[in-house]
């Protein structure tokens, strides 16, 4: 691995913004697309499979802007302004990490969702190709609902395109967990929402953040420590997190997909201004 993508979480809002980030970006002259790994982190484990699966960056970013074009979502309801005083009610009396994880799979495993196959068919519909790229390797990341250990999904893994990018987007309370032969899984967020730190090893790292340094649940690698670490391992780092006008756009419940419209368009501004400006 001598480059590597890494693709955080972030909702519906999310996915719209990278797309629209990534596209910019490349109409500005840089592609940062062209890597050997990517790790996909939640939302970031969509536009991950989005990039394997042989469109376009024009052509996915007319999948967020083009109401025709767009998936088939169910509208979720997360207030980021009022999420960690939820957050205190399900983690009361934890104190260790890997007790945080478990207690956020049971939190998802007793809450009251839509039915897991009504989600799936939503993933279904994210992605344009349900089979594992040859031309890039993808690394999505999701947790164990009962063990709280991570499970990093790779085309090795046995399990379909679908149900790994569905784990990695199964938020606590919000999302049914996924099965997978005998075990559930919920977001990789649960980990961390960036997973940042398993790019170790690469040359060159771009880390992008729909959510900036904001980790949604208590974790034990914090971006900024994960960044820290890798430059001090000898790697070259990049960090983009929205501009204003993005996050005006991702707005305070990225699971509305009323947000991916003025998201992707934030998002490619952005990246088209980032490159204009150095």
């Amino acid at each position: 691995m001598t480059e590597a993508l890494v693709l955080g979480g972030g909702g519906i809002a999310g996915i719209a913004w990278m797309t629209g980030l990534l596209t910019g970006l490349a109409e500005a002259g840089t592609d940062v697309t062209k890597v050997d790994t990517i790790i996909g982190t939640s939302a970031g484990a969509t536009v991950a499979a989005q990039l394997g699966s042989g469109l376009t960056l024009p052509e996915l970013y007319t999948r967020q802007t083009d109401q025709e074009a767009q998936a088939a979502e169910i509208r979720g309801n997360v207030d980021l302004e009022n999420f960690g005083r939820d957050l205190k009610r399900v983690l009361a009396g934890t104190a260790a990490f890997p007790e945080m994880r478990r207690a956020l799979g049971r939190f998802a495993l007793g809450s009251s969702t839509v039915p897991e196959m009504a989600r799936r068919a939503v993933i279904e519909s994210r992605l344009p190709s349900h089979e594992w790229p040859t031309t890039v390797t993808l690394k999505l990341i999701a947790v164990d609902a009962d063990s709280g250990d991570t499970r990093v999904f790779d085309s090795s893994s046995g399990v379909a395109l679908v149900d790994a990018v569905h784990a990695s987007c199964a938020v606590p309370g919000l999302w049914p967990p996924v099965t997978i032969r005998d075990r559930r899984y919920v977001d990789g967020a649960v980990r961390s929402n960036t997973s940042a730190d398993l790019a170790k090893g690469a040359r060159r790292i771009l880390v992008i953040a729909p959510l900036g340094r904001m980790e949604l649940f208590p974790c034990e690698k914090p971006l900024t420590a994960s960044i820290e670490e890798l430059r001090s391992s000898g790697s070259e780092v990049t960090l983009i997190e929205p501009d204003e006008g993005s996050r005006a756009a991702i707005g305070i419940n990225p699971a509305d997909p009323s947000t991916r419209r003025p998201a992707a368009e934030a998002g490619r501004a952005q990246g088209r201004q980032m490159r204009s400006t150095g």
